[in-house]
């Protein structure tokens, strides 16, 4: 920004209240912001502390701040780091509608450079999603480790009825208590002369129930004779695995099971023809799924009209097609400006590492320094060149200080982790939409649009998506370049995207013309 408003208020947040967690996290934020401030001349006018995750809406302080700012009581926020204000498209919305409206004039992080242009909205947007790829990768990293037991044999849940889990082994034994009750209702169903509700009605007078001291359902016992782990082995999505453990009934047993439940189950209807869109969309008049059939050798989709009258029409999946290929055109980005945006976020990144290094080596050298003139005190003390008052006042500078550096030092350990890879990926993914408007196959592309759109629906033979974030703000950016190009804007001239130089390595993109 040109000039700096007036008064700023300064928000800082952990995602837990566990004690043995981020410990100085509030702490190494508000020293590092009010360090900011100080440095810039910014006027704090009020602090907002608050330990919550922001994965969800309803940070009450969060919102306090916000409602603060539309009263006026201040135009600007400092914080650590955007992920700190949004990591929910609700709240990230909010920020840029203030934004948009010029209730909120400045956002001022140590680690992020924010300027109120369109395309620096678009950046801030994409910092706050990062948070979004963070949680996918976290979910991934657990997954994971969850195949792995499998594959080691492990169960990786809780122990189903006739087993327990051993803590201490981390896997699961027998129950001696339960498991002859689950062998009993094998055998009674393998015998083919139970259905499942008696052999549910035998074995509640046997006494068989719940850890919570409930009786079984139905559902209940038709899930137990369907799982495999009683044979000694682990389904999990559809996959077998031999586990470890041991098993409560013999594999011979189990396939008897299963052969009586094949039997005594219904006919399956027949299978669906595989078509493309088939259930992929909802019709836009009455909400119904919208299936798919064929009529003199071409594909129609039709709304299945099951709720309530509907007057539309069937549309050719060619021409649903073509309008899927138009929104994917909308949020990819041309190779050129992709492949900028990707060289100049690897600069910062670099810029970013070395300065954080060279930060960290010079607080490590401060705090040696400390540590040094402590102990010089300390031997000043002894020797009777100062007194006990004025040993005890300057150390209590000195440790002061030696706490301030080790939270600055917190802070950059905390914040090591590469921020600049969520961004990346999302600049590959906006790259890889516009590659796929060229060699990408149907059903690539109907992924594609799932990832990028929500509430898709069909009416009037015309195909309708709601961009998520932050792809909205790609297809705003393609739109206001396809106007400037119509207006002859950039004529004759290629538009290319970099980094606004200054001292902050966060600083947010600038529109170049050569």
């Amino acid at each position: 920004m040109n000039s700096s408003p007036g008064k700023y208020f300064l928000y800082a947040r952990k995602s837990t209240d566990e004690s043995n967690r981020q410990v100085l996290s509030i702490e190494a934020q508000l020293f590092e912001v009010r360090e900011l401030a100080k440095r810039e001349g910014l006027e704090i006018v009020r602090t907002f502390e608050e330990s919550r995750t922001a994965k969800e809406p309803g940070r009450s302080q969060f919102n306090l701040m916000l409602s603060e700012i539309e009263k006026g009581k201040a135009d600007g926020i400092l914080s650590w780091h955007p992920d700190r204000l949004a990591r929910n498209s609700l709240d990230g919305g909010r920020i840029v509608y203030l934004v948009d409206t010029g209730k909120l004039r400045d956002l001022r992080f140590p680690t992020f450079r924010f300027e109120p242009t369109a395309h620096g909205k678009f950046m801030l947007n994409v910092a706050f999603s990062q948070s979004k790829y963070y949680v996918d990768n976290l979910s991934e990293n657990i997954k994971r480790g969850i195949r792995q037991k499998l594959r080691n044999g492990i169960w990786p849940a809780r122990a189903p009825v006739g087993y327990l889990n051993d803590r201490n082994h981390r896997t699961i034994v027998v129950d001696p208590e339960t498991a002859p009750l689950v062998r009993k209702t094998f055998e009674l169903y393998a015998t083919g002369n139970y259905a499942l509700h008696e052999v549910r009605n035998r074995m509640n007078e046997a006494g068989f129930v719940a850890f919570t001291g409930a009786r079984f359902s139905v559902s209940n016992y038709q899930r137990m004779l369907k799982n495999p782990i009683y044979c000694g082995l682990l389904l999990s999505n559809g996959e077998i695995f031999e586990g470890k453990h041991e098993p409560i009934i013999s594999k011979r047993l189990f396939d008897e099971a299963q052969a009586v439940m094949e039997q005594k189950s219904k006919a399956k209807t027949p299978q669906l023809k595989p078509y493309l869109y088939r259930g992929f969309f909802r019709c836009g008049e009455c909400g119904c799924i919208v299936t798919t059939e064929t009529q003199k050798g071409h594909n129609y989709l039709r709304c299945t009209k099951r709720v309530s009258p509907c007057t539309q029409k069937y549309v050719r999946e060619e021409v649903i097609a073509d309008q899927i290929d138009r929104a994917i055109g909308r949020v990819g980005l041309e190779t050129q400006i992709a492949d900028a945006m990707l060289a100049e976020l690897e600069n910062e990144r670099r810029a970013f590492l070395e300065a954080q290094a060279a930060a960290i080596a010079a607080t490590k050298e401060e705090i040696a320094s400390v540590d040094k003139q402590t102990d010089l005190l300390l031997d000043m003390r002894l020797s009777g060149q100062i007194d006990d008052q004025e040993y005890v006042s300057k150390k209590h500078g000195l440790v002061s200080r030696k706490a301030e550096l080790k939270g600055k030092l917190e802070s950059f350990s905390t914040n090591r982790r590469n921020r600049f890879e969520p961004v990346s990926q999302f600049v590959s993914e906006a790259k890889y939409g516009a590659k796929l408007l060229v060699d990408g196959k149907p059903d690539q592309k109907r992924d594609f649009l799932k990832k990028i759109g929500s509430n898709l629906r069909v009416a009037e033979k015309t195909l309708s998506v709601e961009f998520k974030n932050p792809w909205q703000f790609v297809a705003d950016f393609n739109s206001t370049r396809a106007s400037a190009r119509a207006d002859n804007e950039f004529s004759n001239e290629q538009l290319i995207w970099r980094r606004r130089r200054d001292s902050n390595p966060g600083a947010s993109f600038t529109r170049l013309t050569h």
